[in-house]
Parts: C-alpha cells; structure tokens; sequence
C-alpha cells in the first residue's frame, strides 16, 4: 500500500498536477492546451503496461511515464484473470502468443523467484471425458510440443485419477511447467521496480485521443473525472497534450477505441474489438479437491470452465464466456464494464463442472468475480493472435499498438514487453 500511495504522490509536479490546475480547453483549439515533452509514454497501468516500463526503464534507462484511467494498477483484466502461469500448449506454432507464452513463462518464474512474488508451480490436467476429445487432447499435445513445451505427457484415465481422486476422465495430459502466481503482488514488485529506475505513474489520467504532427505523435490527456461527466454530444476535452519519443498503446480493453482517436493513424489498420465476459465461481466450505490446475477441452472462445488454485488453496471454477457489445469510447476508457456475478449462472457452471468433477455437491458454488477479455474476434469466428502493430504496418515512428492482449497475456508480459523495446529501440 506504501509503494502504491508513492506512485500517485509521485506525480504531482508533472501530468496530474497539470490537470488539476489548468481549465479545460476543448479538443478542437489544440494550439491553447499546454503542451509536455516525455521520452517514453505508456498507456495503460495493467500488466504488460507495467512490464514495458520496466524494461524500458531498468534495462534500457529510458524516462518512462505511464498514464491510467483508473485510480491505481492492475484493475482490469490483469487482476480479474485465472492468475495461472500457461506452459504454450493451446496456441497455433510459431504465432505470438505461442512464443510469447514460453518465452514468457521463462522469464516469469525467474522474476518471481528472484524478487520473492508469490507463485507455486502446481502442474496442469488437460481432461477428455467422451471419445470424441481424445483426438482433440493429442492434438493438444503435439502443438504444445511443437511451441516447445517440456514435459507434455499422456495418462490414461486410471492414472490421472489416481493423482486427482476427485476427478473423472478417459484420458489427460499433464502439463508439469504450468503454475499459479499472485498477480497482485506481481504488479506491485514491477511497478516498485519501475519507479526505482524513474518510472513516473499518473493514475486517473485518461488518453482520449492524439494526432499526428510532422511524423511525431502527439496524446491528448484529461482527468478521469472530466471524462466520466462528459454528455456525449460535445468535443471532449483535453487538457494536457503530451509529446512523447515513445509511445505504447498496451490500454488494454481500450486499446483499439484509443487508436481509433489518433488522428493520421489508418483506419484499416485497427481490429475490430470484441468483449467476453467470464464469471467464476468459488467452492465454499469445503476442503479442495484438487491439487493441480483442471482443464478441459478448450471451447469457442476460452479455455473452459477450468479448477484453478489460488496461493491460500481457495478453489475457482471459471470463466463462461458471455458475449457483450454495445460498449462506447468512455465505457473502455473508464473500465466501466458491468463485474457482478449473478447466482442465477450457477445453473450453468454446475453441470460443466461435473463432466470432470461427478462429486460437486448442489448448493456449493458461491460468486467470484468476473472478467473481461479484450478479443479480436467475435462468437463463432474462431481465435486469433497477440496484433502488436509498430511503425512498420503503421508508418508512425515510435509507436506501438498492443490489440487482444487477453489470455495468455499475464504468462507473457515480460515476453511482450522484451519485444516491443526492441521494437521502438531497434
């Protein structure tokens, strides 16, 4: 809490104390807002956000700056996830996420056993419960093995049950190098790290939009608070235009509406942006079944509705995938999506469970939490890749745009981040 009240203390000479002091001017009137030099601007306080600046910051010595909407770290997908450390084994070889997720893993279990975050590497089960699957499961793990996964084995049914009592299935494969990590406590050892090197975090400073000035782009910023009030039918307001050498657009379920308000960058080259909500459940008043991480066969959309462990032995079951649309600019600039976990959803999580957990008794599931996933791809249309986009498809210097930064984007943050440096530093 100490490092987290130094973060928005530490900004008060620079963007926040500027919001705070200067009067609104509209967006249209660019040449009266004050103006700010930065060397490397990133948007978005998550947790590639926040690995970015770290490697910017202690690897490289850049000047970082990093702006968020929200009034700290960390508050939307990167703290609303499964908190599990994926092996690669679910994504098409040689895309991003495959490298990105085992070049990621690598680099995660060092940081967090160097800097003492908290994370255990408990293994995965892959579960088939019908004939049908087991074709789908050694598909599983021929891709895993050909990302490079280690360790992938087959079990019959008898000896994964006989690891996993309480489990049913025909056949699983076990992944031994997939893990839980604390994400909170993640973020908060990245961010101190930053700010040890001269990070500078401005919280409740929204981006809402920028434009292209002499192949140079320029960030219109405001306050959150002035945002949140806007009525919709005026320009919205800017007031501070930041002028960055850097910039990197990791915001998240934002990302794409944020693009889409630079001026001068091109059109075609923004995704579309789609939104799946996932509930997850918790197993109340009960010991934990389980000591690995359960999964089943992957459905359209997401990976199932999984067991996964936190650090404490709490159980989760999750997520569902709920599509939702109708989200505007300031809804994603502001993370004001609906996270309530209604009960009535226990009707569905309950026989999803029970394929692979027979033993889940009636009334045991409570409300979790709930999750959105930033996708570039809708229902039926089949999954895509990470989109990191660089002066190459978009033909603006030093700018990166980060788009579908969903699973498995905590597993790959470090990766991510290592890639887009050499990026812009190339």
């Amino acid at each position: 809490m100490l490092r987290m009240m130094k973060a928005t203390n530490s900004i008060t000479k620079t963007v926040s104390h500027k919001l705070k002091n200067i009067s609104r001017t509209p967006l249209s009137s660019s040449s009266s807002i004050p103006k700010e030099k930065v060397d490397c601007l990133v948007i978005g306080a998550g947790i590639v956000g926040i690995a970015v600046a770290k490697e910017l910051s202690v690897k490289h010595g850049r000047e970082v700056l990093v702006v968020d909407s929200a009034p700290t770290f960390g508050t939307g997908t990167s703290s609303r996830n499964s908190e599990v450390i994926h092996a690669g084994i679910y994504y098409p070889p040689n895309s991003l996420k495959a490298f990105f997720c085992v070049r990621g893993k690598e680099l995660l279990y060092k940081y967090c056993k160097d800097h003492e975050v908290p994370h255990k590497q408990i293994g995965k089960l892959i579960v088939a419960n019908g004939l049908s699957e087991i074709p789908k499961l050694s598909a599983l793990m021929t891709r895993g093995i050909q990302n490079g996964v280690e360790g992938l084995r087959m079990m019959d049914g008898y000896e994964a049950m006989t690891l996993e009592p309480e489990l049913q299935c025909l056949k699983a494969l076990w992944s031994p190098s997939s893990g839980i990590v604390d994400s909170h406590s993640l973020m908060l050892s990245l961010v101190g790290e930053a700010e040890s090197h001269g990070t500078t975090f401005s919280y409740n400073t929204a981006v809402i939009g920028g434009h292209i000035e002499g192949n140079q782009i320029q960030i219109h910023v405001s306050g959150s608070n002035a945002i949140a009030n806007w009525n919709g039918r005026s320009e919205l307001d800017s007031e501070l235009v930041l002028i960055p050498k850097l910039v990197v657009n990791s915001a998240g379920l934002s990302a794409p509406a944020i693009a889409k308000r630079m001026k001068g960058l091109p059109d075609g080259i923004i995704p579309a942006s789609h939104y799946a909500r996932g509930c997850y459940f918790t197993l109340s008043n009960t010991k934990s079944p389980f000591k690995h991480l359960i999964y089943p066969i992957p459905e359209v959309g997401g990976l199932g509705v999984h067991v996964t462990l936190d650090l404490n032995g709490q159980v989760k079951f999750g997520p569902d995938v709920e599509w939702i649309g109708g989200i505007h600019d300031i809804p994603s600039f502001l993370n004001m999506f609906d996270y309530s976990v209604g009960e009535d959803r226990a009707k569905q999580f309950y026989p999803a469970i029970r394929k692979y957990y027979p033993g889940l008794k009636d009334g045991s599931l409570e409300p979790g939490y709930a999750g959105i996933r930033p996708k570039l791809s809708g229902p039926e249309e089949g999954p895509t890749d990470f989109v990191v986009q660089g002066e190459d498809i978009h033909g603006i210097s030093g700018l990166v745009n980060l788009f579908g930064i969903e699973s498995p984007g905590l597993t790959s943050s470090m990766a991510i981040a290592e890639h887009v440096a050499a990026k812009l530093l190339k």
